[in-house]
């Protein structure tokens, strides 16, 4: 994808996804970093359904590092690998009291010294708590800059460094929820919506589904408003949420204002890498 196709493709984002945040819930650095490293190969949805009830017993790290590993267990035992997590919360938190007072510390290299915290954790934490511009490549962001040509690459560090590369400085703070958002309601990995991705005329995708049936453009539509709604209520909880059919026109009027092209012409925008 060329960079011109790359500043207009995160304009359209920015245009459907404006302010966006994580969909997880937290109150502070210290739950925010125990719900990321909570949500390694598990869902937001299942890691906000049961830190509320471990943050009850367990709101600062000493109190987590009271509760143990045998504490934390049974708070976590629906979220995968919850075994391992259970220990590596137990580790964090004496390691946060024993070096930094605490306190979450806001380096790469102090984040990925904690037990749980990998690279991806790390650059989640250092976007989302401290406002540093990092990009953390989890499979939707993987599948995203793969699939559509934004930034290829055979492991999450390259796509990564492609990203960096390739999205302007001034763009890379929201782009990482913004490419994470339209992988997880749009670019789904079985079935991609193409026909009502606003960024599919820049997209390099070469199995586009532009013409589904009747029946699933109206279902999917239906959710993506749903979905949307979601989206806007967790970035702006006072912004009065639009109704369904609100956001599904708007959605078709972006996507019908800038129909996708055909992939020859596609090609041919995109074709410098």
């Amino acid at each position: 994808m060329s960079r011109p196709a790359v500043r207009a493709f995160m304009h359209r984002l920015s245009e459907v996804f404006p302010n966006p945040r994580t969909e997880l819930v937290y109150r502070n650095h210290f739950e925010l970093l125990v719900c990321v490293v909570l949500s390694a190969q598990a869902t937001d949805k299942s890691v906000n359904q049961a830190a509320p009830a471990l943050f009850a017993v367990a709101p600062t790290p000493e109190a987590m590092a009271a509760l143990g590993e045998e504490g934390i267990a049974p708070y976590i035992r629906k979220i995968g690998l919850w075994r391992a997590k259970a220990r590596n919360l137990a580790l964090l938190a004496r390691q946060l009291i024993e070096r930094h007072n605490g306190e979450v510390p806001d380096t790469r290299p102090e984040l990925e010294a904690l037990a749980g915290v990998g690279h991806k954790t790390a650059g989640v934490i250092l976007n989302v708590a401290f406002g540093q511009p990092t990009l953390a490549v989890d499979t939707h962001i993987f599948r995203v800059s793969n699939r559509t040509g934004l930034a290829p690459g055979k492991n999450v560090l390259t796509v990564e460094e492609e990203l960096l590369a390739r999205i302007p400085p001034d763009q890379i703070m929201p782009a990482h929820h913004e490419i994470l958002l339209l992988g997880r309601y749009i670019c789904k990995a079985r079935t991609p919506e193409c026909w009502q991705c606003p960024t599919a005329k820049w997209c390099l995708f070469s199995e586009k589904n532009l013409s589904p049936s009747e029946k699933l453009r109206e279902s999917s539509g239906q959710q993506l408003a749903k979905d949307l709604a979601h989206v806007r209520r967790v970035a702006d909880e006072s912004v009065a949420i639009e109704t369904v059919t609100e956001v599904t026109e708007k959605v078709r009027v972006t996507v019908e204002a800038d129909p996708p092209a055909a992939n020859q012409e596609n090609q041919e925008d995109c074709q410098e890498s």
